[in-house]
Formats: C-alpha cells, structure tokens, sequence
C-alpha cells in the first residue's frame, strides 16, 4: 500500500517483510525514536484515579495491542492520544518532540487518528463527500469538480480493495460497519497517517469482514504506521500484534512481544489473579424435556426441530448467516411462525409476541444489547425490573420497595458493578450491561432461557463471570440455548451442539464428539453446497 500526502497522490512508503512481528532487524532502529510515547501519565476523574504512572510507546511499523478489563483505563489512554483528555502528570511525545493536545484537531495534525466502534462519519453525505471534506476541488473557482472527486474515491477504494463498482456517491450510512471503518482509515491515510488506533473494530463485523480489516491493519504496519489495536478478542489480538501491553486498575501491569507472551499469562495479568479453567466441566444432571421445537418455519428459517431439556446448556453454532439469531427471534415470538410448533414443559405455546413467549417462561437476551435489550436512559433498577410487572404491582401501582429488594439482590447476586440502583445503565461497562439483562430473566426465573452472543464485547473477567452464571442457571434446572461465534466459547460451554446453515438445523453432536474444525467443515461445507444450489 502507498501512503496518500494531502493532494491525494501516492508515494511508496518502504515495506518491511509481512512475516516480520516486532523481531526484525529495522525494528531496533525504529525503537530509537517512537511514533507516539506518553512518559509516566497520570489522569483523574474526581476521586478515580483512572491512569496512574503509564509509560508506553508505540513504535512506527508495528501493531501494539492495548488489552485489560473494562474500566482498566484503555479508553482514557487512547482520548489522550486523541487529544480529548489532557493528562494531569506526565508528557506526550511525538517523534521525539514533546506535545501538547489540546483537541482532536491538534492529534489530527501530528498523524494521530482513533476510529471508535462507531465511526465518525457524517452518514447523509456520500463516499466522496467524506473522504475530501474540507478538500474539494473546484472548476473555474465555482462549481465542485464532481469527475475529479470521483476519480480520487474510485482510486482509494480501489486501493483498499472495496469494490470497484462502489459508487462515489453512495450514501455513506448505507456502508455496512466494516465499508465505514475503512472509509475512516483512507480519510485518515490521506491526511499522512502516522500512528492509528483502533477501538474494538471487530465488535459488530462478520468474520469476512474482519479478515479484509485485518489485512489493511497489516498493509498499514507494512507502510511504517503504528497500529494500537484495542480488543477482548484474544485470538485475533495474538494473531495481529507484535506486542501487547496489559492495563489493569489504570496501570501498565505488563508488556512483550506477541510470541513471549503466552495467552494465559495473559489473561492473568489482566484480572490480576489466575484464571485455570474458564468452563465449569462438571457433569450435569439432565432433566425433562423443557423445550421442544418441531418444524419450525418462518420467513427466515425452514423446518427446524430439535429439543432443550432442563439443566441442559445447548450450543447453536454456525457462520454468520446462518440463521441462528432468526431461529432464537422466532422461539421468542419476534417473527411469526409460518409452520411448525413450540412447546415448553410439553405445553404447546402459540407464539403472537414476545408476551406469549414471556408468558410461557421463555426468556431472551440477544445479541445487541444496547439497541434490543436495554433502556439506555432508564436505572439499573427499571431495567431488571422490566419483565416483572406483575411481581412488583398492585392496582396498577408499582410497589418501589418491593422492586428495589428483588434488583438490588439480583445485583449483589450477579456482582454488578454499579454506583447505585437508581444509576443509568448506558454507564455500566458492557459487562456489566450483560450481567443486568441476565438479572432481568433470573427476576422472572423463566423455565427456558436463550442467550444470543452473551459475552460480545466484554473482558475476561467479565467472561468469566457470565460463563460462571451460565454453569449455575443450568444446575439450577433451566434449559440454555446459547448462540456463539466463538468455537471455544460453544465448546466450553454446551453439552450438546447444533450447527445451523442456510436457515436449518444440519447437524447435532455432543461435547465430546465436537471439535473447530469439524463445526466449521459441516458449516461450510453446507453453505457451498446452499450457493451451488442457487445458482
């Protein structure tokens, strides 16, 4: 890849070996001068010490992954290097230089650009519009240049591997995330990008898409840009950094190259304690059948049956597509079914709404918490009281006591970590977020309950505790049926899995029997089959 001055035109920048991970010979003479260093920072919010004492650099041409746990201080960290936050002790060097950010403006300047989970794109503008904000051309010093605009888009999508018939003027919130993360990255590229962070990019992209972000990352540390890369994902930071640093509590706790640094270590050095075994293997005792689903047809998938007994945890796997999320909507009465039957406790349920599905002691978190599950503006309190109307009403009254006992013992029971009940759960970290719409179920104590990603976008520690919690609802005698796309997620925690493909049920296998590669085979193997099909 070239890099892209302020005109718009290309130079070679010099590449280093793609096999290269921080060990190479010109890696020793970039060190001497970082792209970007803080030396000994220390930031506060009130009586939170939210940084304390980091010192870190970040070297031109490598990718630096920055892992810990939410709340650990890598968000802080990264808007100082932004430029938001200025830090209350320390320096900011750039080049050997040291600075001073006061704005995003002033990191813009020096090379520094962040890309957060949601981009920060104007979504009513198209492509071009975007990527040369502030860098129209004009003919006769009137009109835009609209030929010369969309020859300079065509030429960076076309660098980037977008496809070339992408039009220009395609509006911008039509991009899916990853077209959106990429356009940001070539806006950026052509301002003369030096050092590049990257904020849980994966966290809403499908596993194609995040290999074609992963492939640019890369270009980019090939061209001589320093990467942080910023995830929970722990396969994919050991399989793009060639360092990682490890904050805890606003600390740096630890750092080394990629290949010295085993993934247990770690993991403990981000929870700050040893984490042996993430999944609770015991053997279960199965009980009745508690759901049971025949034939289910809807919209979106054909002719499903297989059964959940109680204190049994199921696993759905399968690629993204492959139905799993639509199976789960339609159980939980979201999509009307067009054939077929759902039966809990061998009661058959006819499902209308999600009311019935309540009713019938069927719980549900899915997979976007934040736009599905939650009431963002709403307390910690409202929102695991949510599906208890009638636990904690009289006359239509809601009985404030009664509800404040039942989430306040969920919380504690759960660990949530929250300042108070009556505090908003849009500031919850995302792992606590999950922790409340769990909260929301056990409050009704549903007979089946399906999680759909339940750790996206959480720590280890977090992890932990969900699959803790998971191993308990089981014991405890609830039907599980939990969706992944993490296979050592899926492998750890089901005793049985089923692979979905194409909107069916293609395969079932018990733990043991179970392993990556045999789920991956059955799912694509049946999605090639599925495209040759439709062709």
């Amino acid at each position: 890849m070239s890099q892209i001055d302020s005109t718009g035109r290309r130079g070679e920048a010099p590449r280093r070996n793609p096999g290269d991970r921080g060990e190479s010979g010109d890696a020793g003479a970039r060190e001497a001068v970082p792209a970007l260093a803080v030396l000994g920072v220390s930031k506060r919010f009130g009586v939170v010490r939210a940084l304390d004492d980091v010192t870190l650099t970040v070297r031109a041409g490598e990718i630096l992954a920055l892992v810990g746990e939410n709340g650990a201080g890598k968000s802080t960290l990264v808007r100082i290097f932004e430029g938001v936050y200025r830090p209350d002790q320390g320096a900011l060097m750039t080049g050997g230089v040291q600075q001073m950010l006061r704005s995003p403006a002033d990191a813009h300047a020096l090379g520094i650009r962040v890309i957060h989970q949601e981009p920060d794109i104007i979504p009513d503008l198209s492509i071009a519009e975007n990527l040369f904000l502030g860098d129209f051309r004009r003919v006769h010093g009137m009109f835009l240049d609209r030929a010369d605009l969309a020859r300079r888009t065509k030429g960076m999508l076309a660098e980037f591997g977008l496809q070339i018939d992408l039009s220009p003027w395609t509006r911008a919130g039509d991009l899916s995330p990853a077209q959106r993360q990429l356009m940001e990255i070539m806006r950026a590229l052509r301002r003369g990008l030096k050092v590049l962070a990257l904020d849980e990019p994966t966290s809403s992209l499908t596993e194609d898409e995040a290999q074609s972000l992963f492939r640019v990352v890369r270009r980019l540390r090939d061209d001589g840009v320093g990467v942080i890369y910023i995830s929970h994902r722990m396969r994919e930071v050991r399989d793009l950094a060639d360092r990682i640093a490890v904050l805890r509590d606003g600390r740096l706790v630890d750092e080394r190259p990629t290949l010295k640094f085993p993934e247990t270590e770690i993991v403990q050095a981000m929870v700050g304690r040893p984490i042996t075994d993430l999944y609770e293997r015991g053997v279960r005792s199965r009980g009745e059948i508690a759901l049971l689903v025949q034939g289910l047809t809807t919209k979106r998938v054909h002719d499903v049956s297989f059964d959940v007994r109680s204190g049994e945890v199921v696993g759905l796997g399968g690629l993204m597509g492959a139905g799993r999320s639509e199976l789960a909507e339609a159980i939980f009465g979201y999509d009307r079914a067009l054939a077929g039957s759902v039966a809990v406790d061998g009661r058959p349920v006819r499902l209308r709404s999600p009311a019935d599905a309540i009713a019938a002691g069927i719980g549900f978190a899915p997979e976007d918490r934040k736009s599905q599950a939650l009431l963002l503006l709403r307390s910690v309190k409202d929102n695991i009281s949510l599906a208890i109307p009638d636990l904690i009403s009289r006359f239509d009254f809601i009985n404030d006591g009664g509800e404040r006992r039942i989430a306040g013992a969920l919380v504690d029971r759960l660990r949530i970590r929250t300042p108070s009940l009556d505090a908003s759960v849009s500031n919850l970290s995302g792992g606590n977020q999950q922790k409340v719409v769990l909260g929301r179920w056990l409050a009704r104590r549903p007979k089946v309950l399906i999680l759909d990603e339940p750790t996206r976008g959480v720590d280890v520690g977090a992890k932990a505790e969900i699959y803790r919690l998971i191993a308990e609802l089981a014991r405890q005698g609830i039907a599980l049926l939990v969706i992944s796309s993490e296979m050592p997620e899926l492998l750890g925690l089901a005793d049985r899995i089923l692979v979905m493909a194409g909107g069916r049920v293609i395969a079932e296998m018990p733990r043991d029997e179970a392993s990556e590669e045999r789920i991956l085979s059955l799912a694509m193997a049946d999605n090639l089959t599925a495209a040759a099909t439709a062709q």
